[in-house]
Order: structure tokens, then C-alpha cells, then sequence
């Protein structure tokens, strides 16, 4: 009897942990790369170049964080770009503008951060963890490892600096997070990558899984027809707002998580100068949102971000989120970022359940959700996954409350599996390629971070990492 009774004790407990650990928690919208005035420009007739404010974006960190609370968002990173002993100026001007901003913007938690100027590579998104240190740490990290620091303009590009860099923030008392820019922007084809390479995020990621985490699966710049997200080569657009390493079922996002990494994806408006302004970008939150699993909290959000409980959304297309999968047991059940083991051949019940906003989104418009997509990847042979899709229009939903829900039962692969799911106004099954001239709010996606199955009593399963 015994031998019964523990593993059924043992699911009640850690269910019930987890119903702790989620107390309290509710979806944060936030936006993890935006731009301010510190994000200078510079004059390089001197010797070392002189910064020159509101170069690159002509508004304040409180400026940004007001715009950000209208549109929504509980959270947000400030991310201005480095140069030439930027270091300087995120610690004499951009750290007190922070300071200023949490001040005239209590209500929105504000990270300190910099667009971080990868060695080797393109750029990222680096969020410090609140402490006493995070003006210290952030200046540290600029000043000794960022790409356009030195003040004699000779950048330091080796791919060993990135991989110093991330061995550096890994062992700091509290690691900050990492998440790559606009990862294909530099991409000359489909598949053919530019200053980020699928083997670079390995590398990467290797190095600090816990720091560099993810990439944004939807980049910024959306408001600019003519090239969506800046992606300016016509051979490598972006699909439905998203990067093609996202986009495409079997590519370089489902690679990665086939391999078992913890690897997620957001979505950022990168904002600089507004459209209504005579920019190309908008507001933090004015199209796209990241949304965290979260208590109100900074810690808490990081924790999130750090574990993929997120979303990503443009055109307020959604506002809540669940995606599970269940064994037959009524306490097997993981959702996003969570890992489930479950018996190979036997069937797991996955269900997604999302919510439309009951308000008109920036444009004006309420948005109705046409089709839904499952996304289902295991390990190939050859280390190329295996991929499953099912979609699903309006006609096959119920609604639950305020809740659209689908179901889909399938058996568990014997090699283990990552779930995912995406969604879209248009009845696109696959995100077609952006063209210019298309009106960004006609085509809104959302993307959810995947939930990992663990394959039990199969010679092979998922590696963990």
C-alpha cells in the first residue's frame, strides 16, 4: 500500500506548492526595450567623441514611463544604446534620470538596463536586477565588456568577450537577464543569418542559461510601413511582425527548444521617436506587450522572464493567457516554462485558454481573434525536430466565461516534446511575409512560450537544462 500512497502524496504536494508559489500572480504587461534621450548621438570631431543628448530619441526616461503606464504596462526596461564611454553617461545622467522617473512614475516598476552592444554580434537587451548595486553593475558591465566602449572608437569584437561578459553576469549576487534584439534583422535570406547566428545563441547560452535567455520573437519598429521592424532586406522580412527565427515551424526557435533548452521569445516596441511625432516607432505598449506571469513585483517579474510564464502579443490581440498539458492524473499538469513528465504513448490533454480585451486597443479597434494554432516539436535524429501543428478556427471553441478554450489530445512522443501555441486576426495559418505598405494592425499574432513533456520509460527523452 505504501508504495502506492507516496507517489500520490508526493503529486498533492508538489501541486499544492505550486499553487503557492502562483499566489497572488496575475499577467504584467511590460515592454523590456525602449529608448530615451540618453540613447545619444555623438560629436566625433573630438577626442574621445562627445556625447550629444537626445541624439537617438528625443524624450525623457519619465516621459517614456508615463506613456508606457497609459498603455497599460505595470512594467518596463530602460535600454538607451552605448558608444564611446557611454559608461560615463549612464552614470552621471541616464542613472539619475531613472531615479527621476521611478519618482514622477510610481506606479510602473522601471529596470534599470542598456541596449547591450554585443561583441561579435548585433545587440541586446540587458535588464540589471533592483539592489543597491544595479547602478554599479550596470556601469561595470558597459565600461569592461560592451562592443562600442572604448574611447578611441576601435571596437572590441571578439566573440570571447561576449562569452566573458556572460561569465562575468552569471556569477553576480543577482544575475541579471539577457535577451537578444531583433535577432534576424541582419539575416541576407531565409536561413542565411547576418550578426547573429543560431550557433552564437548556443554558445551563448551555454555559457549563462540563466542570464541570456531568450531573443525578442517580435522586434520593435513596427509602426514604419515601408520596412516592418526595420527589417530592411526584402529576402529576410519579418512574418506577421514576428522574426523568422520564431516564425518558422521546425526553425531555429523550435530547434533550440527541441535541443531541451529553456530559451523564450517577448515582443518590444524599441521605441525611440513616435510615429505621431514623426518617427517610425510606438509607445512602449502602444502595439506590442510581453506579458509575465507575476505578482506586482520586480523580483517577481524577473523571475517570470527568467522562466518563460510569459507571452508575447502585438495589437492587444489578447490580454490573458493558459496553456497546459495534463497526464491522466488529475495532478500531472505544467503549463507555461514548466516541465511535465509523463509516460510515453500515453495521451496528454492540452488545452489553451486565452481572453480578448473588453476595451479598443490604441488604434481603436477591437480585434477579433480568427484562428489559433498548436505547435508541437520532439527530437529528430539528425537534430532537426520532428514537428506536429493542428489549428483551429471559431468554430471549434468554447467559451468559458470570459475565456476562448480549445483541446487537442494527443500521445506523448517517445522522445518527450515542447508544446506552443500561436493565434492571429487573420485566417493565415502560417504568418505570411511582411510587404510594405501593410497596415501593422490588420495583422496582430500572439505567441506563447512553450511547456516541456519529459518522456518517461523511453530510452531517449528531452535533455533537461
Amino acid at each position: 500500500m505504501r508504495c502506492f500512497l507516496l507517489p500520490a502524496l508526493l503529486a498533492l504536494s508538489l501541486s499544492a506548492n505550486a499553487m503557492a508559489a502562483d499566489e497572488g500572480r496575475a499577467w504584467q504587461a511590460g515592454d523590456h526595450h525602449v529608448h530615451s534621450e540618453w540613447s545619444v548621438d555623438w560629436d566625433r570631431t573630438t577626442s574621445p567623441p562627445t556625447p550629444i543628448r537626445g541624439g537617438d530619441s528625443p524624450y525623457t526616461r519619465s516621459r517614456n514611463a508615463q506613456q508606457a503606464l497609459a498603455y497599460g504596462l505595470t512594467w518596463m526596461v530602460h535600454t538607451d544604446h552605448g558608444g564611446p564611454g557611454h559608461s560615463a553617461v549612464t552614470h552621471e545622467h541616464a542613472w539619475p534620470a531613472l531615479e527621476q522617473a521611478r519618482r514622477d512614475v510610481p506606479a510602473l516598476i522601471q529596470f534599470n538596463g542598456m541596449e547591450f552592444d554585443v561583441p561579435a554580434a548585433e545587440h541586446a537587451s540587458l535588464i540589471i536586477a533592483p539592489s543597491p548595486r544595479e547602478r554599479d553593475e550596470l556601469v561595470d558591465i558597459e565600461r569592461r565588456f560592451s562592443r562600442n566602449e572604448p574611447a578611441d572608437g576601435v571596437q572590441r569584437d571578439e566573440a570571447q568577450t561576449m562569452l566573458a561578459a556572460l561569465a562575468h553576469m552569471r556569477a553576480l549576487p543577482a544575475p541579471p537577464l539577457m535577451f537578444v534584439n531583433h535577432p534576424s534583422r541582419t539575416a541576407t535570406g531565409m536561413g542565411q543569418w547576418g550578426e547573429v547566428e543560431p550557433d552564437e545563441l548556443r554558445a551563448w547560452h551555454d555559457t549563462a542559461p540563466r542570464v541570456l535567455v531568450g531573443m525578442e520573437g517580435a522586434p520593435g519598429h513596427q509602426a514604419i510601413r515601408s520596412e516592418r521592424g526595420l527589417y530592411r532586406n526584402p529576402a529576410a522580412p519579418t512574418f506577421g511582425g514576428f522574426d523568422q527565427m520564431t516564425t518558422q515551424v521546425g526553425g531555429v526557435w523550435d530547434t533550440l527548444l527541441a535541443e531541451g533548452r529553456r530559451f523564450w521569445i517577448t515582443a518590444t516596441s524599441d521605441s525611440h521617436h513616435n510615429l505621431r511625432d514623426g518617427g517610425r516607432d510606438y509607445d512602449p505598449g502602444e502595439y506590442s506587450k510581453t506579458y509575465v506571469w507575476a505578482r506586482r513585483d520586480a523580483d517577481d517579474i524577473l523571475d517570470g522572464l527568467r522562466h518563460g510564464r510569459m507571452f508575447a502579443v502585438t495589437g492587444d490581440l489578447i490580454d490573458a493567457l493558459e496553456l497546459t498539458v495534463r497526464g491522466n492524473d488529475a495532478a500531472q499538469v505544467a503549463t507555461l516554462g514548466d516541465t511535465l513528465a509523463l509516460p510515453v504513448g500515453t495521451t496528454m490533454r492540452i488545452e489553451l485558454r486565452v481572453r480578448q480585451p473588453s476595451r479598443a486597443n490604441a488604434h481603436g479597434e477591437r480585434p477579433r481573434l480568427a484562428q489559433m494554432e498548436l505547435i508541437v516539436g520532439s527530437p529528430g535524429d539528425d537534430g532537426t525536430p520532428v514537428m506536429q501543428t493542428r489549428h483551429s478556427r471559431a468554430d471549434r471553441w468554447r467559451r468559458d466565461g470570459d475565456m476562448l478554450v480549445v483541446t487537442w489530445d494527443m500521445p506523448v512522443p517517445a522522445r518527450g516534446a515542447f508544446v506552443r501555441a500561436r493565434g492571429s486576426n487573420t485566417l493565415d495559418a502560417t504568418p505570411p511575409a511582411d510587404v510594405p505598405g501593410e497596415d501593422p494592425w490588420q495583422d496582430l499574432w500572439f505567441y506563447s512560450n512553450p511547456v516541456f513533456i519529459d518522456a518517461t520509460g523511453a530510452a531517449s527523452t528531452t535533455p533537461a537544462r
